[in-house]
């Protein structure tokens, strides 16, 4: 079955033409004068005018609906360093993601970069091409320093997926997975095992949220990240915590939430059991997570579970959060994507899940005959178009609340609450 399922996939890249994508004509080109105006002498015209005032571009080319998928290769999905070219593929299906979900167009480009400083100036030379840069399967610490730095230097959003989108999603899981379990996220104690770019993103913005860094207890493969050790670096010296815990077991008794984004199996039933009343249990290690559910819901029947897995309930997909955050910041022209773009990503995606499922849903899930928000259902389904009608809005909306943004609320989006 696995060989079947391999190939399977090996024939979806193949046939009936290599690859993902292809690039499309929006203009007619059927005569002389098509030609004319598409290249010389026409396109003189729209070089002028961008020569003269560089926003001009968002008008006359398709640059503000343009996004750079860019990787350097040292952390493609879990299989490490495997390099830029081996990457592409990866950045191809991002980018049937974007136009799938958000109608966005995507250039795919992979960089041999053997340096962080070498691939930030590369992006910055070819940022004038695009409305935005989203940085993918780039590995930690360099993604925090390439991302913080691209920040500084473009005035358009550059958004790391793995570590933002990832961060939107778990947050809109956790807030409604609280709100069932009746707990609050500044009381909670929250253990979080994996400290790279995902763990790192999401603990920040769940302290953005309320939640409090003494509270947080991060892991990595030398245990407990704690005030009194000296291999830390800057970002994981933000969740040192003043502990005496050392051992991944000691940051779960009476835990009330679990996020894992580390590696299989690495979480035992015993250690579940060890948790507070009504435990909140994030596996999300793909395609293998931390613990099984079925082995986590035999150990605890109060437990709420999600997975990054589309065979379980509570899937953590991130598609459900960057192309529409993208898309929100495309409409309004923000230079950044800011906490507060964030948050509101966060809170759209947590309300959706809670009211009434839509018919068009239940088409795309007709193996599903109800979908009702409880533990087994607190994160919307990818197919959910209110998904696509509210996240970018929100998202829009706090771009021109905070003033990042360069253009008005657009006019097609219905007004915030």
């Amino acid at each position: 079955m696995q060989k079947d399922k391999r190939q399977a996939a090996l024939d979806y890249h193949e046939q009936p033409m290599p690859g993902k994508l292809a690039i499309s004509i929006t203009k007619p080109t059927e005569n002389v004068s098509d030609l004319s105006l598409a290249y010389t002498p026409g396109v003189a015209e729209p070089v002028r005018e961008i020569a003269k005032d560089p926003a001009a571009a968002y008008r006359y080319t398709a640059k503000g609906n343009l996004v750079a998928v860019i990787t350097d290769g040292t952390a493609v999905l879990g299989l490490g360093d495997v390099g830029a070219l081996a990457g592409k593929p990866v950045m191809e299906g991002k980018a049937v993601l974007f136009k799938k979900f958000a109608d966005i167009d995507v250039f795919d480009i992979e960089v041999n970069a053997e340096s962080p400083q070498t691939f930030i100036e590369t992006v910055v030379r070819i940022s004038p091409t695009f409305g935005g840069i989203n940085l993918e399967d780039i590995k930690a610490p360099q993604c925090f320093d390439i991302e913080e730095a691209l920040i500084e230097r473009l005035d358009i959003p550059v958004f790391h997926d793995d570590q933002h989108g990832t961060a939107v999603v778990i947050a809109a899981g956790l807030l409604n997975a609280l709100h069932l379990s009746n707990k609050k996220i500044e009381d909670v104690k929250i253990v979080c095992l994996g400290a790279g770019a995902a763990g790192i993103a999401s603990m920040r913005l769940l302290v953005s949220m309320g939640a409090r860094r003494s509270n947080i207890y991060m892991v990595d493969r030398q245990g407990v990240v704690h005030s009194q050790r000296r291999d830390l670096n800057a970002y994981k010296f933000m969740f040192a915590n003043n502990t005496d815990k050392r051992t991944l077991e000691d940051a779960l008794t009476d835990a009330d939430v679990f996020i894992g984004v580390s590696g299989p199996d690495l979480v035992t039933a015993d250690q579940i059991k060890k948790m507070a009343p009504n435990p909140l249990v994030f596996a999300l290690s793909n395609p293998d997570p931390e613990i099984h559910p079925d082995t986590a819901k035999a150990a605890r029947e109060d437990i709420i579970m999600a997975t990054g897995r589309s065979d379980f309930p509570n899937q953590v997909n991130n598609v459900l959060g960057f192309p529409y955050i993208f898309r929100g910041a495309l409409d309004v022209r923000a230079r950044r994507i800011n906490q507060e773009m964030l948050i509101a990503a966060v809170e759209t995606i947590a309300q959706i899940a809670r009211e009434p499922v839509q018919q068009d849903t239940y088409k795309a899930y007709p193996h599903l005959k109800e979908i009702t928000f409880g533990p087994d259902y607190i994160i919307p389904k990818p197919m959910d178009n209110r998904l696509r009608e509210r996240v970018p809005a929100a998202v829009a909306a706090a771009a021109v609340r905070t003033g990042v943004a360069q253009l008005p609320y657009p006019a097609h989006y219905p007004k915030q609450k």
